[in-house]
């Protein structure tokens, strides 16, 4: 069997699909102008350059993707030895960068035993209602870097004189960049926050889904055409997205979904992908409006 199939065999055996036991009502979508999806394009090469070495990072040279945000001023670049995080600031943006990149192990982390939902630490997130919950393995990771990101975002703050944060990445870095808008929010109240994410696995209750909703938080997660990943972990194991979902239907056509998790419109992707197997795990990695995002595409 090929490695794809047994995964989606695992994924379907723990009932990781788009099967719901939530009241759906019908909402119409907006299509995105051609204008606006354009401007996404800085955005998504910097969860490209998410997926390059640290030795180039360092000196902002991954090919396009960097080239494409060249006046980029990189200030803290690593992570935990899997994962890539970089920190850095963007003049042409006025905002502090913050991009994750996804993790080998993405697919893993959506079936072995850290499928379970936890409350956040109140270390980490003072204050946090009990009733939110998120994925405890995207949380665990998160943890991993979450202090020394935030006192470098702080610091760049303070230099640049800017209250701007964006927040990035694809797949499992998405998945952290989503958690990272509400650290934010918790630890910097003052801040202007936004995310970008592409490809995003569901990361935690309804309860997280409205305080996202709730957070005053700029959030978009772009899906592409018939991406599986999206879907997952399933929403009867209690896990459902928060509103900002764009959907790539194909090439410079894309539609934005309303309400949390929409299933209600055939343009919207758990629609689109009703399943895992009517998914292709190529769109994962793009094209996000012509740009690819992994490994093999970070240069």
């Amino acid at each position: 069997m090929h490695p794809l199939s047994w995964l989606f065999a695992v994924l379907s055996a723990l009932g990781l699909t788009s099967g719901t036991p939530f009241d759906l009502h019908p909402r119409a979508v907006t299509r995105i102008s051609a204008s606006e999806l354009a401007g996404f394009a800085p955005y998504t090469q910097f969860a490209r350059a998410a997926y390059c070495p640290t030795d180039v990072l360092k000196d902002w040279k991954c090919g396009e993707a960097c080239e494409a945000n060249s006046d980029f001023e990189v200030s803290l670049v690593g992570g935990d030895g899997d994962d890539i995080q970089i920190c850095k600031y963007s003049p042409s943006l006025g905002a502090v960068i913050v991009a994750h990149q996804a993790s080998a192990i993405l697919f893993s982390d959506l079936t072995d035993a850290d499928i379970l939902l936890a409350t956040p630490s109140t270390a980490l997130f003072p204050g946090i209602s009990s009733s939110v919950e998120v994925h405890s393995g995207f949380l665990n990771k998160h943890a991993l870097t979450a202090n020394v990101i935030l006192a470098k975002v702080k610091s760049i703050m303070n230099s640049k004189v800017t209250n701007n944060i964006v927040a990035i990445g694809h797949s499992l870095g998405g998945a952290l960049a989503e958690i990272d808008t509400i650290f934010f929010r918790f630890n910097i109240p003052s801040a202007s926050i936004s995310a970008m994410t592409y490809g995003t696995p569901r990361v935690g209750n309804h309860a997280w889904a409205a305080l996202v909703d709730a957070s005053d938080v700029n959030f978009k997660r772009i899906d592409n055409e018939i991406d599986p990943i999206p879907i997952v972990p399933g929403r009867f194991l209690g896990f459902e997205h928060p509103i900002g979902e764009i959907h790539i239907l194909s090439a410079g056509n894309a539609v934005s979904c309303p309400g949390d998790d929409d299933a209600s419109d055939a343009d919207c992707q758990i629609e689109s992908v009703p399943t895992i197997f009517e998914g292709n795990i190529l769109d994962h990695l793009g094209p996000y409006e012509g740009i690819y995002i992994g490994t093999i595409f970070c240069t």
